[in-house]
């Protein structure tokens, strides 16, 4: 058996990313609450509390003023009832994902498990439903790992606005329901913090402790595969200790159950000598070329939760953004979007169907692949900006590369007009056979380092078609 993780950054450095998520390079994610309920959005337990935002304005002109219908009674209209997990997985699944991960609770501070330290949660208020166990048990169904994300690292200081009144209008400084001291243990006894003092990990002890006997509660419930937190590793550089320790009892929970760590830790500092202790995680960007360590992309089919406003990303991008991702030794996590009632719209069902069909060609060159000695070929490159996901106008001279055993999987970013794929990074190799998944062989000429491959008319895929280039 595996030696014992300590909660040390010297002891947490003998981490490795296991292979499972290495190979599996794709996983779906259910970033979904309470938080659905209105379909207005991300961030809206927050914003409603935000005098003139348009989640304010929405949410006074749906429910009523949140000093009279607050988040708690938001959270009790979330019912779930068309919740059918099995029936998602089996979605999930046939799309590709080889992954699945849920959220445990995002900043709102709602549970969707059901917790002993936490009384608003998923079973005693709103669905009545383990919406975390249901979801585990549809994944373990499929012999597809689990995760959990918490959010709660944020909650305290993210959520000081339902502290507060109006300050013009006719409810002008009447309190929100925040103040409420019957409900300090869900809206959080943080006075202490102002517009003008808003960290987003907080100083607060109490609540740093609390945070911990909640993760702690997760992992013990759930021993998850993976657990995501969304901030830097807790809680930052003033104290990492509460986050040491999660991480720790994370990997040793693993060991128990598997006999090695088979666990993932992810965070959002980029710094090696944090990030190390896990896996990076990049929300809604991208990493400029091939990662010494594996790292993940955290991104949503249109917004973190349900909004009737919202663009989807089409298939096409979707899947260049996978390929891209893969080609720098990454994975990544795709947020597919439920309703209140707990299914996804029918654009969503067919944007899966569509990866679905292009993986059922190109899965070959995706699972269990590894980076090539270099990423890509071709100028073109994706806008790493902070949470800009363009769709890139590539063009017939992008690829990008991932290897296998002694094949080369080179993915073409847009496929060329006169169907002859022209790859010059072969140059210091020998080229066996050259085969266009979802077709066979298909002929080939290498000159002067110059790669040369005829392609059928048709392609099989309808994006980033795949040949696999066997080295001599």
């Amino acid at each position: 058996m595996s030696t014992a993780f300590e909660p040390s950054f010297e002891s947490l450095y003998n981490y490795r990313t296991p292979d499972w998520f290495r190979d599996a390079k794709f996983g779906i994610w259910s970033h979904w609450g309470p938080q659905s309920v209105p379909m207005y959005g991300d961030w809206y337990a927050r914003n409603m509390y935000i005098e003139g935002s348009d989640q304010y304005r929405y949410h006074v002109r749906h429910y009523g003023h949140p000093s009279e219908f607050g988040w708690k009674d938001v959270c009790a209209l979330w019912k779930a009832e068309n919740f059918d997990p099995e029936g998602l997985m089996d979605l999930y699944h046939k799309a590709g994902a080889r992954f699945f991960v849920a959220q445990a609770t995002h900043h709102d501070h709602f549970f969707n498990y059901d917790s002993a330290v936490n009384r608003f949660n998923s079973v005693k208020v709103g669905p009545g439903k383990d919406i975390c166990a249901l979801w585990k048990a549809a994944a373990d169904k499929y012999s597809m790992p689990f995760g959990l994300t918490e959010h709660l690292a944020a909650s305290f200081s993210w959520w000081f606005v339902n502290k507060g009144a109006d300050k013009t209008g006719p409810y002008a400084g009447v309190p929100y329901d925040g103040n409420d001291p019957a409900y300090r243990d869900f809206y959080h006894d943080n006075y202490e913090h102002s517009e003008q003092n808003w960290p987003w990990l907080t100083p607060n002890k109490a609540f740093r402790e609390y945070w911990l006997r909640a993760v702690t509660e997760m992992i013990d419930r759930f021993t998850p595969d993976l657990l995501y937190s969304d901030s830097e590793l807790p809680f930052g550089a003033d104290d990492f200790s509460y986050g040491l320790r999660a991480v720790a009892h994370l990997y040793n929970k693993s060991v128990e159950k598997f006999g090695f760590n088979h666990a993932v830790y992810t965070q959002k500092n980029r710094d090696e000598k944090i990030f190390r202790v896990g896996t990076l995680d990049i929300e809604k960007s991208q990493l400029p070329g091939i990662q010494e360590h594996p790292w993940e992309t955290d991104t949503c089919i249109g917004n973190w939760f349900y909004d009737v406003r919202q663009v989807y990303k089409t298939p096409g991008h979707i899947v260049e953004m996978l390929v891209d991702i893969i080609s720098k030794n990454g994975t990544m996590l795709l947020n597919i979007l439920q309703k209140p009632d707990g299914t996804i719209d029918p654009w969503e069902r067919w944007t899966l169907e569509e990866i679905g069909r292009w993986f059922s060609v190109c899965s070959e060159g995706v699972y269990g692949t590894r980076p090539w000695r270099v990423f890509g070929e071709g100028e073109s490159r994706v806008v790493i900006d902070g949470f800009r996901e363009s769709r890139v106008e590539w063009t017939a001279s992008d690829y990008r590369f991932t290897a296998k055993d002694n094949n080369v999987y080179a993915f073409m970013m847009h496929a060329p007009e006169d169907r002859r794929a022209v790859i010059r990074s072969f140059e210091s190799d020998t080229v066996a056979k050259v085969s266009l998944l979802g077709v066979g062989e298909v002929p080939f000429t290498q000159s002067f380092g110059v790669l040369t491959v005829e392609l059928p008319e048709n392609l099989p895929a309808n994006w980033a078609n795949c040949l696999r280039v066997t080295l001599g």
